[in-house]
């Protein structure tokens, strides 16, 4: 259970079908993309690092419109730049803030949805949707990797995560671990919660997940490397955001 915004991990066992629900916008083999590699395997978060003495004062790449979507008071951007409005292909950069600089601390290869992206996403259109989100919770199958419980997002150790067994073998670790997009969803509670405010219609079930090689239903994959170093360094205290799209929208 978690409470009072502490960060805690706690094993929770969920129905099949708030599963299902949950998984219904990122689960599932849901197409072909390329499949990439995420930089320097040295680096200890599977990606390159970017960081440098000097910064711009904005997210490079992203135009006045979304940026100024972008809470004041975060100081963590996943940036996540989408090749083309129908690829499944991109790569996410996590910038942090120092004083009014923005820094590139790492970036991987990554996918996005199978069929691109949306700015008016729906339930099983296959794209991601545009836009800046906030993080605020995760969990997994697998332990919490952050060596300092309490620090990081609150994170959630539940069976309930695993893929249906009958999904392909590629796709088995998808969700070993997950951070919720707060897209169509209750912030503060588990990444799996059924609920969708703005109804089932609308999507759900968004996450940073675990990459398979190839597209997702809605989702954004990453390595395992770079899932492990973002639990390990997203801290509700600078509120992380998620700024996602294909460049060209990113830009507008």
């Amino acid at each position: 259970m978690r409470s009072g915004g502490v960060r805690r991990t706690a094993v929770a066992w969920a129905g099949l079908g708030a599963l299902m629900t949950a998984l219904s916008a990122c689960g599932g083999p849901s197409g072909h993309g390329t499949s990439t590699s995420a930089g320097d395997p040295a680096d200890d978060g599977g990606g390159r690092s970017g960081a440098t003495s000097a910064g711009p004062a904005r997210i490079p790449g992203v135009g006045d419109r979304i940026q100024r979507r972008i809470p004041a008071d975060s100081r963590q951007v996943v940036a996540v730049y989408g090749d083309g409005r129908d690829s499944p292909d991109s790569t996410v950069v996590l910038y942090t803030k120092q004083g009014s600089a923005w820094h590139r601390a790492r970036d991987w290869a990554a996918h996005n949805g199978t069929k691109g992206w949306a700015t008016d996403h729906h339930e099983n259109d296959r794209r991601s949707p545009v836009g800046v989100f906030t993080l605020s919770d995760a969990g997994g199958v697998l332990p919490d990797p952050d060596p300092a419980p309490g620090a990081g997002l609150p994170y959630t150790r539940s069976a309930a995560f695993a893929a249906p067994r009958w999904w392909d073998a590629s796709h088995r670790h998808d969700f070993d671990y997950v951070i919720a997009i707060d897209y169509n969803r209750v912030k503060g509670t588990p990444p799996n919660d059924p609920t969708r405010p703005e109804g089932a219609s609308k999507g759900g079930g968004i996450w940073l997940h675990m990459d398979h090689g190839s597209g997702t239903s809605a989702c954004v994959s990453l390595p395992k490397p770079a899932m492990e170093y973002l639990l390990r360094t997203l801290d509700p205290d600078r509120h992380p955001v998620v700024v996602m799209g294909d460049r060209a929208r990113l830009r507008a």
